[in-house]
């Protein structure tokens, strides 16, 4: 009951979780709910740094999420960037997931965080599977450049930004970053880039193709392309 609603409300803490589970019959104390949190390493989240800067001159989309019924694959991508602690320094990682499959239908490693980067990205995605309906970013300087939104729009696509400071917006890519470092890369140690990118690359394979999610009970390929070959 955690894990599920914990989905759906990612900025709760253990209080909050504790008065939700009693509220619905379940006897339970703060204890108990906080050894629970740290077991499924639930921490709630709450705006902070970003690997992304905003552009002031540049134009920002409202977000086009808020109540939206998504049951397809295709109608929803949602990407971001995360920062990866090297041996040496850091590298960066750019993912897009298919919010309704969970499907991750592009990624890449690099040692910059460059427009033309998640840009080309997000043209290797749309190569491979089609432009989706929507796409939904934060406002990072490259999310909102003219690289990035041009080549969105071209496709037709419409453009969804998460509201200034609001980590949630984009939950589905956040939980997925959440998945990947705690039970993939938390107890490894990259010395080259090229490591760290085959480690990734398994993880990439065996996430969309062997584990079912917890919350949809099917591998993400098994939705995604079931549904677009409906």
């Amino acid at each position: 009951m955690i894990d599920k609603k914990y989905f759906e409300k990612p900025f709760w803490g253990v209080p909050r979780m504790t008065d939700w589970l009693r509220e619905n019959m379940i006897p339970v104390n703060e204890k108990r709910v906080a050894r629970i949190y740290k077991l499924l390493d639930l921490k709630a989240i709450a705006p902070g740094p970003h690997t992304s800067r905003a552009n002031k001159k540049h134009h920002k989309y409202p977000y086009l999420l808020r109540n939206l019924k998504i049951d397809h694959p295709n109608q929803v991508w949602a990407t971001d960037i995360t920062c990866i602690p090297m041996k040496t320094g850091f590298l960066y990682l750019s993912a897009i997931i298919d919010v309704y499959s969970r499907y991750i239908v592009g990624w890449s490693l690099s040692n910059t965080m460059s427009s033309d980067w998640t840009t080309e990205v997000m043209k290797d995605a749309i190569e491979r599977f089609g432009a989706p309906k929507i796409v939904n970013t934060d406002q990072g300087s490259q999310y909102t450049s003219n690289e990035h939104t041009s080549l969105l729009l071209s496709h037709k696509i419409e453009i969804s930004m998460d509201g200034k400071g609001r980590a949630t917006d984009n939950i589905f890519i956040e939980r997925f970053w959440r998945t990947l470092k705690y039970e993939h890369l938390k107890f490894r140690d990259y010395k080259t880039g090229i490591e760290l990118h085959k480690h990734i690359q398994e993880f990439m394979l065996e996430y969309n193709n062997e584990r079912k999610h917890t919350t949809i009970g099917k591998r993400p390929a098994e939705i995604y392309f079931a549904s677009n070959a409906a």
